[in-house]
């Protein structure tokens, strides 16, 4: 399919490691998150969730700028009810939410507003050297409206969300290692290819065992410990059904690479 405010890619190199890759293409407007681009995103998720020769996706918005937030040009004359019934970003956060396979966020450079809180939907964050990151709503008069001040605050604590939230200050990429908003830093030079190595890595593991993880760890954000620990349990039993389980400990045994039939 061809869109105009992203490009959607299937990089393949190794069989069974193929991965999707999403870039922003809106750079006159440092990637502004507007209504065609987020309807263009959730349509490229959905079809990337629906290839089975697919075990990952990856979301960039290029070397300068990630997405420095939601196109205000389109957000400033919006009356109470207009923003109600659009509920901006209610298709693509289900689409996210929705995603069984793993979808990482590589920010280089600006993920502002929208930006960072697309980023935050995301199963984890690869960040560059020059990331940053902010919820600069309040210099507009307005407060986050699409999990900044929720995410943000379950990932990095109350402290620093209301400290983000309240003076619209940018967090660089060191500052959000350390407090868990992003998962690795990596050099500027040749980000995006070893973001896809690690997508690739990924995707070349069992697929159920995969999903299975990501199902556990987004329990965790969402019960009790004692519920999510009984998930996990019953989870990990599970695995005992597939034939995956069987050749990966198989695999291990014979000391040799397994060979996945993701079933």
């Amino acid at each position: 399919m061809t869109y105009k405010t992203i490009i959607a890619e299937n990089i393949s190199q190794n069989i069974g490691q193929d991965i999707g890759l999403i870039t922003f293409n809106r750079p006159q407007v440092l990637n502004a998150l507007s209504n065609q681009l987020r309807t263009e995103l959730t349509q490229a998720l959905s079809d990337f969730e629906n290839n089975h020769a697919l075990g990952a996706i990856v979301i960039t918005g290029g070397e300068k700028v990630f997405a420095a937030g939601a196109d205000i040009t389109e957000m400033k004359d919006l009356s109470y009810i207009d923003a109600y019934q659009d509920d901006a970003v209610g298709g693509l956060e289900a689409a996210l939410g929705q995603c069984r396979k793993p979808v990482i966020a590589a920010v280089s450079g600006y993920a502002l507003g929208g930006g960072c809180e697309l980023a935050m939907m995301c199963d984890f964050i690869i960040a560059s050297e020059t990331a940053k990151f902010g919820q600069p709503e309040i210099n507009l008069g307005i407060l986050p409206g699409w999990g900044g001040t929720q995410r943000l605050t379950r990932l990095v604590g109350k402290s620093k969300a209301m400290d983000m939230c309240l003076t619209g200050r940018m967090m660089d990429a060191v500052e959000a290692e350390r407090c868990g908003l992003v998962a690795r830093v990596l050099a500027e030079e040749k980000f995006i290819d070893e973001v896809i190595g690690i997508a690739k890595s990924i995707a070349a593991k069992s697929r159920p065992a995969l999903m299975m993880n990501k199902e556990c760890v987004n329990q965790a954000m969402e019960t009790s410990l004692h519920d999510g620990l009984l998930f996990e349990r019953r989870q990990f039993q599970a695995t005992f059904a597939t034939e995956d389980q069987k050749e990966g400990m198989a695999a291990f045994v014979e000391k040799r690479k397994p060979r996945w039939k993701h079933r």
